[in-house]
């Protein structure tokens, strides 16, 4: 079709009229809003919950991509730990963004710190970029651009056969696919 059209004179610029290739973006990002409703919903469950009074516990930002939960026994701070999971997950997040330390005994108060991961880091692109080449369709290409990947292929069947393959293996990281184009 595009060469008769390019014959007759009706396509300009034969580059006009192929289709270019479809893509995505790979990417982990956090939305901090829906964390911070946790961590809010947290503080309020431990300030009414029975089990928690007289602990100590409490729950906070300590920076940008850190939580600090304090108590006064280890097994209450991994309660708060456990109460602010459950918080992630009906927010919609992936526990997967989640790093939590061992409690630490600091004076007489135990600190766990809870580190948020976000973004992919270079060994997991590469472990992402080989399983695409290894199990994904033929043809699906996949780049790493800094902290996401880009995957790109003629025909978006196969791009979507990609989303269901990634999201059928259990990575270290949560992913979100964006800018389908």
């Amino acid at each position: 079709m595009l060469a008769r059209l390019v014959r007759w004179g009706k396509c300009s610029c034969e580059r006009e009229c192929v289709l270019a290739d479809s893509s995505f973006d790979i990417v982990s990002k956090i939305d901090r809003q829906e964390v911070d409703n946790a961590l809010n919903q947290t503080v309020k469950e431990i300030g009414h919950r029975f089990d928690f009074k007289g602990t100590g516990a409490a729950i906070s930002w300590s920076g940008q991509d850190n939580i600090e939960i304090k108590a006064n026994s280890e097994e209450r701070a991994g309660a708060a730990l456990d109460v602010f999971k459950e918080k992630v997950v009906k927010r919609g997040l992936s526990l997967k963004i989640i790093d939590a330390g061992e409690p630490k005994l600091s004076g007489k108060e135990y600190r766990m710190l809870v580190s948020l991961k976000e973004g992919i880091d270079q060994e997991n692109a590469k472990k992402i970029s080989k399983l695409i080449r290894d199990e994904g369709p033929k043809g699906v290409k996949a780049q790493i651009q800094g902290e996401e990947l880009r995957v790109s292929s003629k025909k978006k069947d196969d791009l979507q056969d990609v989303i269901v393959l990634l999201k059928g293996k259990d990575l270290d990281i949560a992913l979100q696919f964006v800018n389908y184009r």
